[in-house]
């Protein structure tokens, strides 16, 4: 690594992105000794900063946010790697500015390689990578290149068909990295893990001993300063599309031939492409669309929105593994608690002999896997209560990430995500193929939500789980929705 230069530039540079989460975990990944010895990072934005304004902004807004834990001396070290373009990602005049920057900055070091991370409203992606092209300064002439994309990418199939193509006219498929920071969280791993390195689940983890599946992606708070972005979006577009499929894909995948980045992701695609479609009032006619009472006054929002801020949705896998097994899925705003968890609920034993030590209770096992908070994992099974009775409580068997490994370092998704495309390894990153597969799912029910026939809105106050409707869609099976991890 010492041989050349590595330069990441950030499209986007003032944003709460970069100055949240981009800058302070390239810090972290220098402070590990985990960036090349010769490194720059450059931000590019319309601002007005030199460098030396550029990093004292940075420094302020991370100290505001609380977002990094250094002294101003490791600050100091770390910023002398920071520069500063002004421009806009559309102009190929101000683009050909940084790329004589970076010319100067790479000096005579080869191969002089360069990341350009798109931390810019998804509307801008499509020029941003025009002018990359037209300035010349992603050819791989001297080192490698590779692009950054955040999500969301594109807002329905088509639109995100259009930004593929506009992307593989400058990159291939393996210089692009669509980043989706689930898939960089410890637990979202250690999915994997639990499920092809442990022969005690993997026997039963098929449609002969599962009953059902669940993923809940939750947050406790309303959608704030973010109403005017929310409001064109939606809690399908913002959560369902990208997080919630992306959770459901590992847990139903086939077993990869190996770990390796296209193994792994056509295990993934070949989950998506299994989901059952229908028309759109089919699909509209299994999900639950709510809005919580209070959202129509916060900024940004239309006074007469019908933008849902939750949904629930039952999927089905038709394929051999997963054949008339339910998935549910669920997501929303200010609702109980803030949590992200994988409840895979196993079917009852064929016979039940002893009592079950109270009423509502079904004897059957549950492996819930807990993203965050807590994160870990949970295991439900039936004991007997200690005394001369033969009755049954359900216990939980528990890990944590805190408890079990005290001590190691849990790193955040974006810095393991940074990490992995400085070094080229796309296995949680997103193809292009399964982001296409996705909006193929959810732009039915979009359309349904849109058309006469559509379920009415559901309304919920904050602070609960969602609409009573929600409850009644899966009562609709036998089944309700389980909640071990967290609180609520």
């Amino acid at each position: 690594m010492a041989e050349g230069t590595t330069s990441v530039v950030i499209m986007g540079a003032t944003g709460d992105l970069t100055q949240r989460r981009l800058l302070p975990e390239l810090f972290n990944l220098r402070r590990k000794g985990r960036l090349p010895e010769h490194f720059n990072i450059v931000g590019y934005s319309r601002s007005d900063h030199s460098d030396e304004g550029f990093r004292q902004y940075s420094w302020e807004k991370i100290s505001e946010i609380g977002s990094l834990n250094a002294s101003n001396e490791e600050w100091d070290e770390f910023a002398r790697h920071v520069h500063y373009v002004r421009g806009n990602v559309d102009s190929e005049q101000e683009m050909g500015s940084l790329f004589n920057r970076l010319l100067q900055l790479e000096g005579e070091l080869r191969p002089s390689n360069r990341l350009f991370y798109l931390s810019i409203a998804p509307n801008l992606y499509g020029a941003a990578i025009g002018s990359l092209s037209s300035c010349g300064i992603a050819r791989e002439d001297t080192g490698w290149r590779r692009v950054v994309i955040e999500k969301p990418f594109g807002r329905d199939l088509a639109s995100a068909q259009d930004l593929n193509s506009i992307v593989r006219e400058l990159f291939d498929e393996r210089q692009v990295f669509r980043i989706d920071h689930y898939l960089g969280k410890e637990t979202v791993q250690n999915l994997l893990v639990l499920r092809f390195a442990n022969a005690v689940f993997e026997p039963v983890w098929n449609r002969n001993f599962v009953d059902n599946i669940q993923i809940t992606v939750a947050e406790d708070i309303p959608v704030g300063d973010r109403g005017g972005y929310y409001d064109g979006s939606g809690v399908v577009r913002d959560m369902v599309q990208n997080h919630l499929l992306q959770l459901l894909s590992i847990v139903a995948m086939e077993p990869p031939s190996a770990i390796d980045a296209e193994s792994l992701r056509d295990k993934k695609v070949e989950v998506l492409k299994a989901i059952r479609r229908g028309s759109a009032d089919e699909v509209a006619s299994n999900a639950v669309r709510g809005q919580y009472m209070g959202y129509l006054e916060e900024k940004g929002v239309s006074p007469h929105s019908t933008t849902p801020t939750y949904v629930a949705m039952r999927l089905y896998v038709d394929n051999w593994r997963w054949q008339g097994i339910p998935f549910y899925l669920r997501s929303g705003k200010a609702l109980t608690s803030k949590v992200s968890e994988i409840s895979i609920q196993f079917k009852a034993p064929p016979h039940v002999m002893f009592s079950l030590g109270g009423e509502d209770r079904s004897s059957s096992n549950i492996l819930s896997v807990c993203v965050q908070p807590n994160e870990g994992a949970h295991l439900r099974l039936d004991t007997k209560i200690p005394g001369q009775d033969m009755t049954l409580r359900p216990v939980d068997m528990e890990f944590h990430y805190d408890t079990a490994f005290r001590g190691h370092d849990i790193p955040e998704a974006y810095q393991r995500l940074l990490q992995d495309a400085l070094e080229g390894d796309a296995r949680l990153f997103i193809r292009n193929d399964h982001i296409e597969e996705a909006w193929s799912i959810v732009d039915p029910l979009l359309e349904g939500w849109e058309s006469p026939n559509a379920p009415a809105l559901q309304y919920y106050w904050p602070g609960t789980w969602g609409p009573d409707s929600a409850d009644a869609l899966l009562a609709q099976d036998g089944h309700r929705w389980l909640h071990l991890c967290g609180d609520g």
